[in-house]
């Protein structure tokens, strides 16, 4: 036989199976996100890139219950997800950091607040990262002790019962006004994670700082969105330099937010900014730094009793970066037009992404982050979302910060108390009048 026929038919025989092999182990290594899996997808990627041909059938596989592609763009190699019947471009050439590796000995957990983000949100997060929930302490002790005999674990009689527990990570998922006096009969020097907000303004975010500090507390304020997998791709992302200099960055929200479901805020004076916005103003300050200013207007709806449910915002930060805020709880004309996005520029490229669950809250839609670093748009295949798994990232890091793993502990109330000036900035700025239009002079 002709060996110039029969090597090239051999290659196209055993070809597939070779990019099986080269995708899977990629792949193995992105998941263990080594140090050189960049290296390793470079490798292979310019291999099955000479070899092949534009008509070769694509393998495909099974990533996270999605089919996917491997295919090649001439210049890169890119996965094509199937979700819901349509392929998608998904980002892989360099694999993007979506999670916080977990303690190696990590903590149980003691709970203060029995509310629904502790039965929604921080128990499913803790338990799916294998995290032990120790106790549960509320004022209302019935509603403790149905969580506790539910989900297995002990609802403690009293605040000091519940304070007196030693190795453990304390969770504070109670009011603002109520931070305080738990903050003050925990154990010196313990680790704990403090609803956010840090008080219900500045001056209560300062008294909170202060008690940390003569307590020598580890505590940190819960800014989740910090650790949503789609804003750990993003920071992540952006430290590579993928962006470029971040010159633009747009919160835009048109929303129909169920105000009914939280009667309490209706008697309060701060509402959005303090409760809502601060996290996408905590954001904006972990990627761009702290604004030297806040121009902002923050008011109510007439359709509703809520203080204030829409805002618009503009942070100061100088000559060379546009930040901007638009803010509507109120859009309820139906879902066509409603929005709850980010877009991110820079001098290289841009960022999107689209925070589902503030959609057809609290159902919400998934989350999305696409990524264009001048060659078109890419999707980031996400590996969750806001809602629930930052909670469980959250609580990783302060984990790995107390237990010794972890250098810094992100979003401490050291830093989260300029956030707090941040929002107290905002308040002020939006009951200051605005500067006047001049007069027309008289004929």
């Amino acid at each position: 036989m002709n060996t110039n026929v029969f090597m090239p038919m051999l290659g196209l025989v055993f070809l597939p199976r070779f990019l099986n092999a080269t995708f899977a182990i990629t792949r193995f290594f992105c998941v263990s996100r080594k140090i050189f899996c960049s290296v390793i997808l470079n490798i292979t990627g310019q291999i099955s890139r000479q070899m092949l041909p534009k008509w070769l059938p694509i393998p495909k596989h099974s990533v996270g219950g999605m089919s996917a592609s491997l295919a090649s763009n001439r210049s890169n190699f890119v996965v094509l997800a199937n979700v819901g019947q349509k392929w998608t471009r998904c980002f892989t050439m360099i694999e993007l950091c979506q999670s916080w590796p977990l303690p190696d000995h990590p903590l149980p957990i003691v709970i203060f607040g029995a509310g629904s983000i502790v039965t929604d949100a921080h128990i499913p997060a803790y338990t799916a990262s294998g995290f032990v929930i120790q106790g549960i302490y509320d004022p209302d002790l019935e509603k403790a002790q149905a969580l506790a005999k539910k989900h297995g674990f002990v609802a403690y009689a009293t605040a000091q019962e519940a304070a007196a527990q030693g190795d453990v990570i304390f969770d504070l998922a109670t009011p603002p006004d109520a931070h305080t006096e738990i903050l003050a009969i925990l154990p010196e020097g313990a680790g704990v994670l403090i609803q956010k907000p840090m008080g219900s303004d500045l001056a209560a975010a300062t008294h909170i700082l202060e008690i940390c500090r003569k307590r020598s507390l580890r505590a940190a304020v819960n800014f989740q969105l910090r650790f949503a997998p789609m804003m750990l791709a993003l920071r992540d992302a952006i430290d590579r330099g993928l962006l470029g200099e971040i010159v633009d960055f747009d919160a835009w929200l048109a929303l129909d937010t169920p105000w009914r479901l939280w009667k309490f805020l209706e008697g309060l004076p701060r509402v959005e900014i303090l409760l809502h916005s601060i996290h996408y103003m905590d954001f904006i300050r972990s990627v761009l730094g702290d604004p030297d200013g806040v121009h902002a207007k923050t008011l109510g709806h007439p359709s509703g009793a809520t203080s204030n449910t829409r805002t618009a915002a503009i942070l100061d930060y100088g000559e060379r970066v546009r930040c901007a805020l638009s803010i509507n709880h109120n859009h309820s004309f139906g879902r066509k037009y409603q929005a709850c996005e980010f877009r991110i520029c820079g001098t290289k490229g841009a960022a999107y992404l689209h925070l589902g669950v503030n959609l057809d809250y609290p159902a919400g839609e998934p989350d999305i982050l696409e990524i264009n670093t001048n060659k078109g748009w890419e999707t980031v295949s996400l590996s969750g979302s806001w809602f629930t798994e930052s909670f469980g990232n959250r609580m990783a890091q302060i984990q790995r910060f107390v237990t010794g793993q972890d250098d810094v502990l992100v979003s401490s109330v050291e830093d989260a108390w300029h956030t707090m000036a941040l929002v107290e900035a905002a308040y002020e700025s939006s009951s200051a009048p605005a500067t006047p239009l001049a007069q027309k002079p008289r004929l």
